[in-house]
């Protein structure tokens, strides 16, 4: 893979996993995050493997210091194929319990971060062609309780994104978009993320290993395609939206199922809104026995777009189908 890609949010959880494999296929990377020590240890793993990297630390939430980083890249290896906005940051509990400012944060880091990035790599790759890849999640297409402010920082990716494909189709730009939607995934997000005392969140499962996403990036990097679910339960997830919302919040609102507050006796740790997760950045969190190392709906039929939309149609048709006659009984 002889291409030049930025990677924001390189230093743990998903980004960490994409910069390994990307490295295994021989990629120049320039990554960025906020954690210089992890980054550092990122770089010496892509370099042991192969790869080339540059390490740029970066608070996303400064568009100077992101438009930096492009420069950066550009100035090493002389221009950008690839622009993956990964860095992320989440948020746990009830609106009314929430700071406003952590809400804020959310939406900067979550939301504006993407956009910095993707305003700084477009006049990198308008003439010259190349990916922008927005790591978002099913939270972009259902609101999930006790995560509003980062189901709204999702939401609001996916249209700017959709916006920008437009946009750029109409200027018959060559610069694809890509949406990745993953379902829950074992990263270190959980642990770090800001969340109300004593309540610890418990993930949706299934849940699956951040390499599950990282292998969908590498593929729409090969084959863009407009979106990649990873995960089967992330598909059928906006499929029932579509189809029944009304499902979905019986689904999310009965006892026992998604929203789920775990009091734990603990306060919070600090979270890594504002400083960056301590350490030298992890690719997985706290759930590896309950985690799955495949989907094999991604690796089948999500990273096909042919193979995807066929899928989505007969899921579709069938969900209709079963409303319809739930509703004659």
């Amino acid at each position: 893979m002889d291409q030049v890609i930025v990677l924001t949010g390189a230093s743990s959880g998903i980004g960490r996993e994409t910069a390994v494999q990307l490295a295994q296929r021989g990629a120049q990377l320039v990554l960025a995050g906020r954690n210089r020590a992890a980054l550092d240890e990122v770089a010496a793993e892509v370099t042991r493997l192969g790869g080339g990297a540059l390490v740029v630390p970066t608070d996303v939430t400064d568009y100077a210091q992101v438009t930096a980083l492009a420069q950066a890249a550009a100035t090493k290896f002389g221009r950008i194929d690839a622009w993956i906005n990964n860095a992320g940051v989440w948020a746990f509990g009830p609106v009314a319990e929430q700071d406003v400012a952590a809400i804020r944060r959310v939406v900067e880091v979550d939301l504006l971060g993407a956009i910095h990035g993707m305003k700084a790599a477009l006049p990198h790759l308008r003439h010259t062609g190349g990916t922008i890849v927005n790591v978002s999640s099913v939270a972009a297409r259902r609101g999930i309780p006790l995560q509003a402010a980062y189901s709204a920082a999702k939401h609001g990716l996916s249209a700017f994104g959709e916006a920008l494909r437009l946009e750029l189709r109409h200027e018959r730009a060559p610069v694809r978009i890509v949406e990745i939607l993953p379902a829950t995934i074992n990263t270190p997000l959980f642990r770090h993320g800001y969340r109300a005392p004593g309540v610890a969140p418990r993930p949706i499962p299934p849940i699956y290993e951040p390499r599950v996403v990282a292998a969908a990036i590498l593929a729409a990097l090969r084959r863009p395609v407009r979106e990649v679910f990873v995960g089967g339960p992330a598909r059928l997830v906006d499929i029932a939206q579509r189809i029944s919302p009304a499902l979905l919040d019986w689904l999310l609102l009965t006892p026992g199922r998604i929203v789920q507050r775990q009091y734990d006796g603990h306060e919070p740790a600090a979270p890594n809104l504002w400083q960056p997760e301590p350490g030298l950045g992890e690719v997985t969190g706290s759930a590896d026995s309950r985690s799955k190392s495949v989907s094999v709906y991604t690796a089948l039929i999500g990273t096909r777009p042919g193979w995807a939309k066929a899928a989505a149609a007969l899921l579709l048709a069938g969900a209709a189908a079963l409303s319809r006659r739930a509703r004659t009984r």
